[in-house]
């Protein structure tokens, strides 16, 4: 049975595994490493999370889920008073886009997420962001702001525009982009989803 253990001496342990995987991927990262990046004993990494391939997933999912917080609190700044709604989707997707290629961090644990998907691919099970973004074009859609059959389907396509273009021409974080280029790729991916998803003036 595992150990729950210290609070403390988990977070440094997923730190420090975090640090270990990014560094040398998944294949190459050492337990031994791990423990002496955390100044634990190898037992004790044993003892709370039973082996490598447990300690990866842990290290990835709490790290996601710091991330999936700043997605809410954006969310929460961004989509939940809304007048104008391409000025409130441009102020998203900017800020999101702009969040992204800047971190270095996020940038990477997504390479690694890229390298390691095809072993563990319980690393695709879980969608917290989008669902909560389809939970807001839902809102949007039922205000009359926008018109959204697939509210998740419509979520998947937002963040392709407003991201996607961007993270082409960063190459995932290893090529820095000016601010001026994510500002035109965010505008002009909200444009191409108010054209599918806006409402349609009567003719």
């Amino acid at each position: 049975m595992l150990r729950e253990g210290s609070p403390a001496k988990r977070a440094a342990i997923v730190r420090a595994a975090l640090k270990v995987f990014l560094a040398e991927g998944y294949a190459r990262a050492g337990v031994d490493a791990i423990a002496a990046e955390a100044g634990v004993s190898k037992r004790t990494i044993y003892d709370y999370y039973g082996g490598k391939e447990q300690l990866f997933l842990a290290a990835v999912a709490e790290t996601r889920a710091g991330q999936e917080q700043a997605f809410e609190q954006l969310l929460q700044e961004t989509l939940d008073q809304v007048d104008d709604i391409e000025e409130a989707l441009d102020r998203f997707g900017l800020a999101f886009a702009t969040q992204i290629s800047r971190s270095s961090e996020r940038a990477a644990v997504l390479r690694l997420m890229i390298a390691e998907i095809g072993h563990f691919p319980a690393l695709l099970t879980q969608q917290p962001a989008r669902n909560a973004l389809a939970d807001r074009l839902r809102t949007l859609d039922e205000r009359g702001l926008l018109v959204v059959p697939d509210p998740n389907e419509a979520a998947e396509f937002l963040g392709l525009l407003v991201t996607g273009p961007v993270q082409n021409r960063a190459w995932y974080g290893a090529v820095a982009v000016d601010q001026g280029t994510i500002e035109h790729l965010v505008r002009a991916g909200v444009r191409i989803f108010l054209a599918a998803y806006g409402k349609q003036p009567r003719t």
